[in-house]
């Protein structure tokens, strides 16, 4: 195929059983906007031929350049060699449809290739968690206990039901799991350690 300009428009030149053939590109499942963008390039090319302006100009330039692009983009979208006519030189230029992208190899995933746990620092970083929430819970109801056995009940339960949400939610995360599993540890062994004290 080749595009030319014809009176301000872009045409398609093609050969079929009847001869050459010239067709809109707006006949043809290019999208509208790449459709648009020909015959506007046409226009201007239209404008730049009828000013005469000289072959080295600016103008023409431009308008050669975004030739070029334009044929570049029919190209790819039709998936063939497009020859483009340059409007302003007369100049034959034959544009090859782009490559399809070689596939690139697979990315291994987290999923494919997990990474080691780390054992150790995760159980050291439970460990001190749940000291810090068994001394805490502790010292709370101890403290609330002799004012009240009642206000001692409701603030553990009001500490657990405030932990709860954030302990829940960082139980799939890789760092903040081993954090999660010394809350549930520490409140577990509190509340042990309370029922002991009641005894």
């Amino acid at each position: 195929m080749e595009l030319r300009v014809r009176d301000g428009r872009a045409v398609l030149a093609g050969e079929d059983e009847s001869g050459e053939r010239e067709v809109d590109p707006h006949s043809l499942p290019l999208g509208a906007d790449l459709a648009e963008a020909l015959h506007e390039w046409a226009k201007v090319a239209d404008a730049v031929v009828r000013t005469e302006t000289p072959a080295d100009g600016v103008a023409s330039a431009l308008v050669a350049r975004r030739g070029k692009q334009l044929a570049g983009r029919l190209a790819a979208a039709m998936n063939a060699p497009i020859t483009y006519t340059d409007p302003v030189s007369g100049e034959l230029v034959s544009v090859e449809a782009p490559e399809a992208p070689a596939k690139a190899a697979p990315a291994q995933t987290e999923a494919e290739e997990p990474e080691p746990t780390p054992w150790g620092t995760g159980l050291a970083v439970s460990f001190i968690t749940a000291a810090i929430v068994t001394v805490t819970v502790v010292s709370l109801s101890l403290g609330l206990g002799e004012t009240s056995r009642w206000l001692a009940l409701i603030a553990n339960v009001l500490v657990v039901g405030g932990l709860a949400p954030s302990v829940w939610l960082g139980r799939k995360v890789p760092v903040w799991r081993w954090v999660a599993y010394g809350v549930v540890t520490g409140v577990l062994v509190a509340w042990l350690a309370l029922i002991l004290t009641l005894l």
